[in-house]
């Protein structure tokens, strides 16, 4: 049998995770049957937001159970790949923007613009919600 780090959940771990902290995993258990409940959001959109939190955080267990979720309560397998590409473009662009420190770190920052004038999202060429309402064009994320 092949070894992975990630090992199979089994019923026998599930009950000595449950019996290890009783009262703990049954609060988890309420939790999490609230926040997936329909609410505001429907449980299919909160499904795809965890399949797309799941891949950010790069958990496998999240990822199968999540994706499983998602498409029982009725996400296609679209839907499903369209949210992980959406956590991808968030994790990447959350490179992209932390490049500022970096540039700030070695003396690369750019001068201050003249006066107290601060460019808007869509001057910086940054995409910006309001850009969209706007009419702005979509530049690259901050």
């Amino acid at each position: 049998m092949e070894e992975t780090m990630y090992h199979r959940t089994t019923p026998e771990l599930a009950a000595r995770r449950r019996e290890l902290a009783p009262a703990t995993h049954a609060a988890f258990e309420e939790f999490s049957r609230a926040v997936f409940a329909d609410g505001a959001l429907p449980e299919k959109i909160k499904q795809l937001i965890a399949v797309a939190v799941a891949h950010v955080t790069q958990c496998p267990y999240c990822i199968d159970g999540h994706a499983k979720l998602a498409q029982r309560v009725g996400a296609s397998p679209e839907e499903i790949m369209e949210a992980i590409w959406v956590a991808a473009e968030m994790r990447a662009g959350g490179a992209y923007a932390h490049a500022t420190l970096a540039l700030h770190a070695i003396g690369q920052d750019a001068p201050e613009a003249a006066g107290d004038h601060r460019e808007t999202p869509a001057e910086a060429g940054v995409w910006h919600p309001d850009a969209a309402r706007d009419g702005a064009v979509r530049g690259a994320r901050a």
